[in-house]
């Protein structure tokens, strides 16, 4: 920017977007002074290069809320591990199940595993019967993303949930102001009927 650009000439381009053409850098300083303004190289691969008058720290500050604006849509998706047994217990399969269906309702993908030990590894059929059972049960909130399969001891298969994390977040700010408002705390002190 300004000084520090090293070319002869440049393709000049104005506060408003306006192509003033191609001007030596010494008249392109010149304006950018007269407007009060800074001479940005945009494009240096060009040839020539573009430059445009605007002002760098507005630019950057801008360029900055822009940034900071997609990080906050931004989402990461989180995956939640849940282990099993093929013999395990109808208690403990219900426990099981209650962490899946949070972790989807919470927009987590969930990667089960069915850990087999010894003899259980000739019986791998009990794992994928256990798995689609897991899968008819937490229909309502997700799908399986990645279907059953055999991993040397262990047999693994993903859910996905229905919804984004994003939406669930907003269900769920929606459903705490209903709350806070049913409640009467959400109630301004002057606004007594």
């Amino acid at each position: 920017m300004n000084d520090r650009i090293r070319v002869p000439e440049v393709r000049l381009v104005g506060p408003n977007g306006e192509q003033v053409g191609i001007v030596p850098v010494g008249d392109a300083l010149r304006l950018a002074q007269e407007a009060d303004l800074d001479l940005v190289e945009v494009a240096p691969t060009a040839r020539p290069p573009v430059a445009k008058l605007m002002d760098y720290g507005k630019f950057k500050y801008e360029s900055a809320v822009k940034a900071r604006e997609a990080r906050k849509n931004q989402t990461n998706t989180i995956i939640k591990e849940i282990k099993l047994r093929p013999k395990i217990d109808q208690h403990d399969y219900e426990t099981k199940k209650g962490h899946v269906e949070r972790f989807l309702r919470g927009g987590d993908k969930v990667k089960v595993t069915i850990m087999f030990r010894g003899r259980e590894q000739s019986r791998p059929e009990l794992g994928f019967r256990l798995l689609r059972r897991l899968a008819e049960d937490v229909q309502e909130l997700g799908q399986v993303e990645s279907q059953a399969k055999q991993d040397g001891r262990n047999m693994v298969m993903v859910i996905g949930p229905h919804k984004r994390r994003a939406e669930h977040k907003a269900e769920a700010r929606a459903a705490a102001q209903a709350a806070k408002t049913r409640d009467g705390r959400g109630q301004r002190p002057d606004a007594s009927a």
